[in-house]
């Protein structure tokens, strides 16, 4: 199985991602561990990355669809994978059909994670963050600490992230909605996308998910 993972920031795509995956066999393929791999095992994909990165500019297609590439062609991607952060644009969607198609591959399926916009914003917004250690993470709605600013497990500040503010989480659905949402209309073209409601507990979201593959029959 085929599959590419898209929705806006906030959706979960990567908790659900990382369940999907499992469920199905088939290796998560993310674009910011692909980044993150490359730069830090000093490939030529991850120089050219770091340079850009550095002077603060995007990373071009090119070299995402390279990284992408690389890391598809791996053995344990052979029976399928699932792209979460890939592709990002038409023309990214465009060298991932083309690239597979090269190898007489197709995508099974294209899951969008459907959520409301001002659900995004809560989620985001309301995160807090322990400044002792970033893994232990907070929300002033879904789960919020016993005592409001302090960490329940080790006493430390919880503070918000400056990209997690509700400026900065709608700049991000902007650039999404500009970017990334156009990449629905090109699949549903193809008749591949399945429409997912990413609201509900995480489990609930998988079981969806995977009843819906079921029926599409991919």
């Amino acid at each position: 199985m085929r599959i590419v993972l898209v929705g806006p920031p906030g959706a979960g795509k990567g908790t659900q991602a990382a369940f999907l995956a499992k469920n199905l066999g088939i290796p998560h393929i993310s674009t910011g561990d692909l980044f993150r791999a490359n730069i830090s095992r000093q490939t030529e994909l991850g120089k050219l990355a770091k340079s850009y990165m550095d002077k603060g500019d995007l990373v071009p297609d090119e070299v995402t669809i390279a990284m992408a590439k690389d890391r598809m062609e791996q053995p344990d991607a052979e029976n399928g994978f699932l792209l979460d952060g890939f592709p990002r644009n038409v023309s990214q969607a465009e060298a991932l059909d083309e690239m597979l198609s090269t190898e007489g591959m197709k995508l099974d399926a294209v899951l969008d994670l459907e959520v409301p916009e001002d659900e995004v914003v809560r989620r985001i917004a309301g995160r807090r963050i322990c400044r002792n250690d970033s893994s232990h993470v907070f929300h002033v709605s879904y789960k919020a600490p016993k005592q409001e600013g302090v960490c329940d497990v080790c006493g430390g500040e919880l503070y918000q992230r400056d990209d997690d503010s509700e400026e900065t989480v709608r700049k991000r659905l902007e650039v999404y909605h500009t970017q990334t949402e156009p990449i629905i209309d090109y699949y549903k073209a193809q008749g591949l996308v399945v429409t997912i409601l990413a609201l509900g507990k995480v489990e609930e979201v998988t079981g969806r998910a995977m009843e819906a593959l079921s029926r599409e029959g991919a």
